[in-house]
C-alpha cells in the first residue's frame, strides 16, 4: 500500500511494476467515495447505478487497470464519503459516520461497476473503511455503527457477485486518548463488534451477526517482530494470537456470516528506517525485523500482509518506511535491505542443537530451496527443502552451530535471502515511526 505513489500516467504504471517486482501480489487502493460521487446530491441521482452520469470512475479505473496490468490484485478500500452521505458529519478532527443506506448504494454501484461487464476490470475484494476504532476515521467510535456499515457493504457486494470478498476490521493497534482524537482498544472494539464476551469461555452478548469474509488488522509494533503491546487489549505483532483466538471464538459462536472460512489479513504494517528517519530502527535491524514479522504473522494465521509504503513518503513526515528510499522517478529509487526481506523472507532461530528455519520464496510456488551456513568466511550448503504450493518452507535442522554463524536461503526465481545471524540482537523500544 502506498497512497503517495500512484498518480495517473506512465509514472503510475512504473510504480505498480516496481510494486510487483517487490514480490507483492495484492495492492490496497483507497477508494475515496467523495471523489467518485457528485459533491452535491442531485434530485435524479440513482446512487446504486454505476452508469449514472453523476459518477466519475475515470481516475479509479485508470489506477485499477494499471494495477491489474502489473499483475496485482486490488483491495478496494472504501473511505471518505461526500458531504451529503454523512449521518454524523465530521467535526474538528472527528471523521464522522456515513449514512448506512447511502453506503450500501455506493458499495452496490462500486461492485457492479467492477463486475467485469461494465468496461472495467473484474474486481472482487472490497474493504470497509480504515481503522474504524480511531475517531479520525469514524466518529463517534461505535462498534455497532461499524457493524451496520460492514453488513451494508457485504449485502451489496455479495448481492452483485457471491465470489466477492468483504474485508472488515483494519484496526489501529493501540487505545489512545489524545487531545485531538481517541482510539478504542482493538480487542474491545472487536468483542463489541462481534458480540463476543471477554473471558476463557466466551459467550454471545447480542443477537446481531456481522457479515464479512476477511478480518484485517494493522499490528504496528514497538521493538522487534515479537513485541507485545503495553496494555492487554491492544494488539501488536506478539499479540496477534489473541486476535486469532477471538476470531475463532466468534466463528464458533456463529457471530460471523460468510460463505467461506474467514481469513485473517494484515492490510497495513511497517517500520520506518534510520536513515532517513532519526531514532528509527537501523537499516539492518529493520530488515531482520521485517522477515521476523512476516514469520510471526504466518504462525498467527495471517495469510496476506501488505506493507506501508513502497517508497519513503516525501517531505517532513515520519513515514519513512518504504522498501525504497525516496526518489523520482520511482525506477531510479534506491532499494533498502527491507526489499529483500519482504520479497524473500527468511529466519533462522537457534535452540540448542537445532535451528528452526522458516521462509517464503519470492515466486510463492513450489520450489527447491537451498539452505546455506556461513561459519567463518565461506558459505556451505547444509540442507535442501521443498516449499509448499504457496512458497512456504519450514524445517528444523540438526546442526552444530554457534552464535557467530549465519544462515541464508537460495532459490531459483528468488535469488538469495538476506543472511540471518544466529545471534539474537537487542531491539530497542522504538515505535514504527521512530
Amino acid at each position: 500500500m502506498d497512497p503517495n505513489l500512484f498518480p495517473n500516467g506512465g509514472e503510475q504504471a512504473q510504480a505498480f511494476a516496481v510494486t510487483r517486482d517487490a514480490g507483492a501480489t495484492y495492492v490496497r487502493l483507497m477508494v475515496r467515495w467523495r471523489q467518485l460521487a457528485p459533491a452535491t446530491l442531485p434530485s435524479d441521482f440513482d446512487a446504486a447505478d454505476p452508469s449514472s452520469p453523476y459518477y466519475d470512475w475515470s481516475t479509479l479505473d485508470g489506477t485499477v487497470q494499471a494495477a491489474e496490468g502489473a499483475g496485482l490484485t486490488p483491495i478496494l478500500d472504501i473511505v471518505h464519503p461526500p458531504s451529503w452521505a454523512y449521518a454524523v458529519p465530521p467535526k474538528g478532527a472527528g471523521g464522522g459516520t456515513p449514512q448506512i443506506a447511502a453506503l450500501r448504494q455506493f458499495a452496490h454501484a462500486l461492485a457492479l461497476h467492477y463486475d467485469g461487464s461494465h468496461g472495467a476490470p473484474a474486481e472482487h475484494v472490497f474493504q470497509v473503511w480504515n481503522e474504524p476504532n480511531l475517531s479520525l476515521d469514524l466518529d463517534p467510535v461505535r462498534p455497532a455503527a461499524y457493524r451496520a456499515m460492514v453488513n451494508a457493504v457485504a449485502a451489496a457486494a455479495h448481492g452483485v457477485d457471491g465470489r466477492n470478498l468483504v474485508v472488515a476490521g483494519a484496526l489501529d493497534p493501540f487505545a489512545n486518548r489524545a487531545k485531538r482524537f481517541h482510539t478504542m482498544a482493538p480487542l474491545v472494539f472487536m468483542r463489541k463488534l462481534l458480540c463476543v464476551s471477554k473471558g476463557k469461555q466466551p459467550h454471545r452478548t447480542c443477537k446481531t451477526k456481522v457479515r464479512f469474509d476477511v478480518w484485517s488488522h494493522h499490528p504496528y509494533t514497538f521493538g522487534g517482530p515479537f513485541g507485545h503491546a503495553k496494555y492487554p487489549d491492544n494488539v501488536s505483532l506478539g499479540d496477534l494470537p489473541k486476535m486469532t483466538k477471538l476470531l475463532h471464538a466468534a466463528e464458533h459462536l456463529h457471530r460471523i456470516v460468510s460463505t467461506r472460512k474467514v481469513r485473517f489479513w494484515v492490510t497495513e504494517f511497517a517500520w520506518a528506517t534510520n536513515p532517513p528517519q532519526p531514532h528509527a530502527l537501523k537499516l539492518h535491524l529493520q530488515a531482520r525485523a521485517t522477515a521476523g514479522a512476516l514469520y510471526q504473522m504466518w504462525r498467527s494465521g495471517v495469510s496476506l500482509a501488505t506493507w506501508f509504503l513502497i517508497q519513503d513518503a516525501p517531505g517532513q513526515t515520519p513515514y519513512k518506511s518504504g522498501l525504497y528510499f525516496g526518489g523520482k522517478p520511482i525506477t531510479s529509487a534506491r532499494a533498502k535491505p527491507t526489499l529483500t526481506a519482504f520479497r524473500f523472507p527468511f529466519v533462522a532461530y537457534r535452540d540448542g542443537s537445532t535451528v528452526s528455519i522458516w521462509g517464503r520464496d519470492a515466486t510463492s510456488d513450489k520450489r527447491l530451496v537451498t539452505i546455506q551456513r556461513r561459519h567463518g568466511k565461506r558459505w556451505r550448503t547444509v540442507a535442501r527443502i521443498r516449499t509448499n504450493l504457496h512458497g512456504i518452507f519450514l524445517a528444523k535442522l540438526h546442526l552444530k552451530t554457534g552464535k557467530r554463524d549465519w544462515l541464508r536461503a537460495r532459490a531459483s526465481g528468488s535469488g538469495t535471502s538476506l543472511p540471518f545471524s544466529l545471534r539474537r540482537p537487542h531491539y530497542p523500544h522504538v515505535g514504527p515511526w521512530g
